[in-house]
């Protein structure tokens, strides 16, 4: 074979590529290819900077060719003899793959998303799961030049939230070696201790390879959780109107009070945890899984919005924000997804006291309760009537 087209999309590594390296062994010219998408890039100023970024780490490694458009026409125009690509499961990137006629390879999951048959309930999907055979992590691909025009990447788009992770397969290796993952069978629902991987921005957009992140931290829980990304990503795949209807309709007729959705979004509900996690949210593009559980519990459950509007608050401002983790995610805590206690509410005092002890969570993101000692922290409006109070009894009351 003379010349292949690898079509990046969520797999921006040369460490454990398949497709990369299937095409490296098949083809005398390998070229690497990203094409960018407007619609795509116009969603989330966070995951576009991060992508830049990861495209740019990633061209200082291999000739990647850089183009906007269509990928099939750009994908003709190089003359390839063969496309190579990773796997996906939304409906766009299926789309893409039947478009293209090409040759899929996984990589973009732990467990190739076939391997299974389809599941609704993940510890039927997680005890098969366990069992699958896993292929060989593979070493990274060199690639020669390709004679080709690189073409420029975007400028870094305005509106990024300030402290957001640095994108690459350099910064996402550097987190995967060095992040001690010893504790966190213990300590990753310790919110204050921060000592859960944060690779997830790493895994979306496959900077990190989800299987050499598995074999090198394999950790129960940690892996446990690694699970729960390729389960949701079958779900959307088998499950595909999931991206915007319940999977499992229950009737509920949202009733989400005027102003409540805008106090959640701005960090300002009165519960301390809650507006702890939205405000990191709106620093980081990033908040811990047990703070997304709190916060998203209390939209649905407490405030009564529809999971929809968190889910494309969330899919605005998080820099993992992968489709079918977050879709999942939301149905899940809403009671409307693969939960099989659908009325489960988290109450987000018993949380705090559970999750943040100390308050040191809070008070780190919270500047104006600083000042207060302990776990009083998370009750504040019975210490003085300077903090909010809680958004649920001004709506009742109103």
């Amino acid at each position: 074979m003379r010349t292949a087209v690898v079509l990046l999309t969520r797999d921006l590594r040369v460490h454990d590529n398949p497709a990369l390296t299937a095409a490296a062994e098949a083809a005398e010219r390998v070229i690497p290819l990203f094409c960018l998408d407007e619609r795509l890039l116009a969603e989330s100023p966070n995951r576009t900077g991060f992508l830049i970024e990861s495209l740019a780490d990633l061209r200082r490694r291999i000739p990647l060719v850089v183009r906007r458009g269509d990928p099939a026409s750009e994908i003709a125009r190089l003359g390839a003899d063969a496309v190579f690509t990773s796997e996906d499961v939304s409906p766009y990137a299926r789309a893409r793959e039947e478009r293209l006629g090409g040759r899929a390879f996984p990589g973009a999951t732990v467990v190739p998303v076939g391997a299974l048959k389809p599941y609704v309930v993940f510890t039927a999907y997680w005890n098969a799961w366990r069992r699958v055979p896993r292929r060989a992590v593979l070493p990274p691909v060199e690639l020669r030049p390709h004679g080709v025009e690189l073409g420029d990447l975007p400028a870094p788009p305005a509106g990024r939230s300030p402290e957001v992770a640095e994108g690459g397969e350099t910064a996402g290796r550097a987190r995967l070696e060095a992040w001690d993952s010893s504790g966190y069978a213990e300590g990753h629902d310790d919110l204050a201790g921060d000592r859960t991987s944060r690779l997830s921005p790493y895994l979306h957009l496959g900077c990190v390879s989800p299987l050499e992140a598995a074999e090198r931290h394999p950790v129960e829980p940690f892996v446990r959780q690694l699970c729960w990304r390729d389960f949701f990503a079958q779900l959307l795949l088998h499950h595909p109107r999931t991206r915007g209807e319940d999977l499992r309709p229950r009737g509920d007729a949202w009733t989400g009070a005027p102003g409540a959705l805008a106090a959640w979004k701005e960090g300002r509900t009165g519960y301390p945890l809650v507006d702890a996690g939205m405000r990191q949210l709106a620093r980081e593009g990033w908040m811990p899984g047990r703070a997304r559980l709190v916060v998203g519990s209390f939209l649905t459950k407490r405030l009564g919005v529809d999971w929809r509007e968190g889910a494309a608050h969330f899919s605005r401002l998080l820099v993992d924000g992968d489709l079918a983790s977050n879709v999942g995610n939301w149905q899940w805590v809403a009671g409307t997804g693969a939960n099989p206690r659908p009325n489960r509410v988290l109450n987000p005092i018993r949380q705090a006291r559970r999750h943040d002890p100390t308050g040191a969570y809070v008070r780190r993101h919270v500047p104006e309760l600083a000042h207060v000692e302990g776990a009083a922290v998370h009750e504040p409006w019975a210490l003085a009537p300077a903090y909010p109070e809680p958004i649920d009894r001004r709506e009742a009351r109103r």
